[in-house]
C-alpha cells in the first residue's frame, strides 16, 4: 500500500497539478488508514482492503472527535485514491466504490454589505502614508474578486489597466483574466505612479504589485493585518478578511443581476456547484428584506 500511495501521489502533482498542501493533507489521509488497516489485518495488501475496512477506520475516526469537513476529506481522499488504483489495475475492485460522505452542515459565506464596502473605502486617507497602497489592495480584492494569495503574487507586467484587466494564478496553477472595475482601475494607477516608486528598494524589489515599506513582497498574513486594521479604523465591528471581499464582491454581482455563469469564470471556480453557494446567500437576504418591509411578513 506504501507504494501505491506514493505513486497516487506523483500522479496529483505531476498529472493532475495539485497543490503541495493538498497533496500533503491526502498523503496524511491515506497513510493514517494504511496503519490503521496494518495494525488491524497485520497486512499492507491493497487488494485485502474490503468497504467493511473502511467503514470502521471512519468510525474509528469519527469516535477520536473529528470534525465533519475533516472526515469528508479523509472519505474523498480514499475514494479518489482506489479509483486511481482501480484504473491502474492495482485492485479488483474499488472498495470505497459504495462509500458515502459524511453531510456537511452548510455555512453561508459571510458577507459586508454594499454599505459597509463604501464606508471600508471612504475611510482610507490617501495623502498619509500607504494610503493609496491599501486602498488599492481593498479596492482590487472587491472589484475583482481575487483570492488573497492572487493578490499577492499579482505583478505588474500582468496589469493591463488599458484593457481594465488582470491576470492571475490560482488554484491547480490555472491563470484567468479577471476586469478591473473602474474606481478599482484609478486606484491601482494613482498607487503606480505616486506611491508604489517610493518602495522599490535595490536589490530585493521584484515585479510584485504590491510592496511593503521594505520594498519586499507582501504576505498573505500582512494583507489580512491591513484590512482589519483598515476595517478598525472605519469603525466596522464585523471580523473581516479578505477572502470576506471576494465573497462580497460575488454576492452584489448576483444581486445586481449578473449571471452565475460568468461570476464563477471570475472567481475561477471549476464547478459552478461551488459558486451557487452565492444564490443561497441572496436568496437568504431576499428572506430578510421581505421580512423588514412587508406589511404581513
Amino acid at each position: 500500500m506504501e507504494q501505491a500511495i506514493d505513486q497516487f501521489i506523483l500522479y496529483l502533482a505531476t498529472e493532475r497539478g495539485l497543490s503541495d498542501n493538498y497533496q500533503l493533507g491526502v498523503r496524511r489521509s491515506l497513510e493514517t488508514f494504511a496503519n490503521w488497516f496494518e495494525n488491524k489485518t497485520s497486512s499492507q495488501d491493497i487488494q485485502t482492503v474490503q468497504l467493511s475496512h473502511l467503514t470502521d477506520y471512519l468510525s474509528a475516526r469519527m469516535k477520536t472527535g473529528l470534525a465533519a469537513g475533516s472526515l469528508r476529506f479523509e472519505v474523498i481522499s480514499l475514494k479518489i485514491f482506489f479509483r486511481h488504483c482501480l484504473s491502474r489495475g492495482k485492485v479488483p475492485v474499488d472498495p470505497s466504490d459504495k462509500l458515502d460522505s459524511p453531510r456537511l452542515e452548510q455555512h453561508f459565506p459571510e458577507t459586508l454589505n454594499q454599505q459597509e464596502v463604501e464606508k471600508l473605502i471612504e475611510s482610507i486617507d490617501t495623502g498619509k502614508a500607504l494610503g493609496r497602497r491599501d486602498l488599492a489592495i481593498i479596492e482590487l480584492l472587491y472589484s475583482s474578486g481575487l483570492r488573497v494569495s492572487e493578490l499577492t503574487e499579482a505583478r505588474i507586467e500582468n496589469l493591463d489597466l488599458d484593457e481594465n484587466v488582470i491576470r492571475v494564478t490560482g488554484k491547480g496553477n490555472k491563470t484567468r483574466l479577471v476586469p478591473v472595475g473602474r474606481q478599482a482601475k484609478v486606484a491601482v494607477d494613482d498607487f503606480l505612479k505616486y506611491e508604489r516608486p517610493s518602495l522599490v528598494r535595490s536589490g530585493r524589489t521584484s515585479s510584485h504589485l504590491f510592496l511593503s515599506i521594505r520594498g519586499s513582497q507582501l504576505t498573505t498574513n500582512r494583507i489580512r493585518q491591513i484590512l482589519k486594521r483598515r476595517a478598525k479604523l472605519a469603525g466596522i465591528e464585523k471580523n473581516i478578511y479578505p477572502h470576506m471581499l471576494r465573497h462580497s464582491f460575488a454576492t452584489h454581482l448576483l444581486g445586481n443581476g449578473a449571471d452565475l455563469r460568468v461570476i464563477q469564470e471570475m472567481l475561477g471556480h471549476a464547478d459552478i456547484a461551488t459558486t451557487q453557494i452565492y444564490t443561497h446567500v441572496d436568496q437568504t437576504q431576499l428572506k430578510a428584506l421581505h421580512r423588514k418591509f412587508h406589511p404581513r411578513p
